[in-house]
């Protein structure tokens, strides 16, 4: 009885929070598998006691994949390779509202800043165009919230045509190589949750990269690293290096 409760609870909570996901973020596939998930969650809660136990411990078994995964992606995403002597820092877009950075970009940026005021002779490189919900793009965005914190605009480079974080780095890379026409180092900040695939996709567009992991939002977690899953077995199974 009490596995059950705490899986109606589970469950409840989850739909409850990506219900709260949909009005503050731009939903995503995440957004759907969450919601099946959750209601997956619930409908097992309510059947526990006719299901047989040769399948409960197959759900057992292959509970433990997406949570081993998570858990891979969450230990990379914060283990920081930096060495703070590097040329250029690379900060991926993500959404904008209007001309506002959202939460995630916002943690991102938060730790391009913290990178900076350790080594100031840094160029900070924002990338991102024109996003649906935005009226300048993510890298103009970007710049201005950098700048409105200390950081000179003489220090910061935007790229504002990019769709994808592939366009992301392949368009920075052109960008980066006009101002360090001998070659540069580069560090990337993302958040921590898509550290592992913006790394395998700065390798695929030739750029050698230290990485920094920024901070993801507790409630945010379950909806990103789902999609970030998915995103990654498709680079698996589709991208070649």
């Amino acid at each position: 009885m009490k596995i059950r409760i705490l899986l109606l609870i589970i469950g409840i909570l989850s739909l409850l929070n990506v219900t709260f996901m949909f009005f503050r973020a731009n939903p995503t596939i995440g957004f759907t598998l969450q919601a099946v998930i959750s209601i997956c969650i619930i409908a097992y809660a309510i059947f526990l006691k006719r299901i047989p136990k040769k399948i409960h411990a197959a759900i057992g078994v292959m509970s433990l994949i997406p949570v081993a995964f998570a858990l891979f992606l969450f230990i990379y995403g914060n283990i920081s390779t930096a060495d703070y002597e590097e040329d250029v820092i690379i900060v991926l877009g993500a959404g904008v509202n209007r001309e506002t950075v959202s939460r995630p970009l916002a943690h991102r940026l938060n730790a391009a800043i913290d990178y900076w005021n350790k080594n100031p002779n840094a160029i900070i490189v924002t990338t991102g165009g024109l996003g649906n919900r935005a009226t300048i793009t993510e890298a103009e965005a970007m710049a201005r919230y950098l700048i409105a914190r200390g950081v000179p605009g003489l220090n910061i480079l935007q790229e504002d045509l990019s769709t994808s974080t592939y366009e992301n780095l392949i368009y920075a890379n052109g960008i980066i190589e006009k101002r360090f026409p001998n070659g540069y180092s580069a560090v990337l900040i993302t958040n921590d949750f898509h550290i592992y695939r913006a790394v395998r996709t700065a390798r695929q567009a030739g750029i050698e990269v230290n990485h920094i992991g920024a901070y993801t939002d507790w409630y945010a977690m379950p909806v990103n690293y789902l999609r970030e899953m998915l995103a990654v077995l498709n680079h698996w199974l589709f991208s070649s290096e």
